[in-house]
């Protein structure tokens, strides 16, 4: 099975893969941490947008001094999926969120991802994995959402409900460049989604440059930048790559660790509490993480 006629990659168990997808995960895992200090000096909708423009200009540059040709016409849609999922629809939605909720509490959150990747993944692919494998995601995801419900007295608040759509979204994105890093090169496919997403992201930068305040002081400067440059581009580069080569499913499940990561930056950045409930969720996804990459 084909998604938005991409070739199918053949995937093969390479420790090169899994770095590379773990140093994608590490880089995401500063991205709430930099979305809370750009929201100290940016509004939302300006956050997202400039972020997004800035990002394709890196990725437009990389693209002209490589001489890149444009992808064949196939490609279009399942760029035009990763553009919606994790140019523009994962980091509003989660932007938004971050106006009412902790980082550390969006990060939980969030940490279901990597169960809706592996099976979106799988429905996609059409791959098979073991009974061992969906046991251990799934028992990872459960931590996560267990660990969110307590923090939030047992009621999903307004800010979840955005996360958990931005869930689904990512996920898509996730699918679909992971499908095209197989017959691209993982930098490619999230420059030129960048780019197809101009129409959008560039006339959105200047209306809500235009309608929301603007605070220019550094760290919300930094939390900006590392946005774009950081997440947007290097990070996806580096996860689509590391995707291809190991596997939609296989490569989802290091994004158990994230929350966990992001938790960490949360307390010792921003200086948020976290509860007693932290350090045995951590152990929990671990082990879970472990069981997924053995099975």
């Amino acid at each position: 099975m084909t998604s938005g006629g991409a070739t199918a990659p053949s995937v093969r168990r390479t420790p090169h893969g899994a770095l590379l997808a773990g140093l994608g995960v590490l880089m995401f895992s500063f991205t709430f941490p930099a979305t809370h200090w750009a929201l100290g000096g940016f509004g939302p909708w300006t956050t997202v947008t400039v972020r997004a423009v800035l990002a394709a200009a890196l990725g437009g540059a990389a693209l002209l001094a490589g001489r890149v040709r444009p992808p064949a016409r196939r490609h279009w849609p399942a760029l035009a999926v990763v553009g919606l999922g994790v140019v523009v629809g994962f980091p509003l939605l989660t932007t938004l969120a971050l106006r009412t909720t902790q980082t550390s509490h969006a990060a939980v959150v969030v940490g279901a991802l990597p169960l809706a990747t592996a099976a979106l993944g799988a429905a996609v692919t059409g791959s098979r994995h073991s009974r061992a494998f969906w046991i251990a995601a799934s028992a990872g995801t459960a931590v996560v959402i267990v660990f969110t419900l307590a923090q939030s007295s047992g009621t999903p608040t307004g800010a979840d409900l955005l996360l958990f759509a931005s869930l689904v979204v990512c996920a898509a994105g996730y699918v679909a460049g992971g499908r095209l890093a197989g017959v691209m090169p993982g930098w490619q496919v999230i420059s030129w989604a960048l780019v197809a997403s101009l129409p959008v992201t560039l006339p959105g930068a200047v209306l809500a440059l235009r309608a929301e305040p603007v605070h220019l002081t550094a760290l919300p400067v930094a939390g900006l930048l590392y946005l774009a440059v950081g997440s947007q581009t290097v990070g996806l580069a580096l996860w689509y790559r590391g995707m291809a080569l190991v596997g939609v499913a296989r490569a989802s499940q290091f994004q158990l660790a994230q929350p966990l990561l992001t938790l960490a930056w949360s307390w010792s950045l921003l200086g948020e509490h976290l509860s007693t409930a932290t350090i045995p969720a951590a152990v929990a996804v671990l082990v879970c993480v472990a069981v997924t990459q053995r099975t």
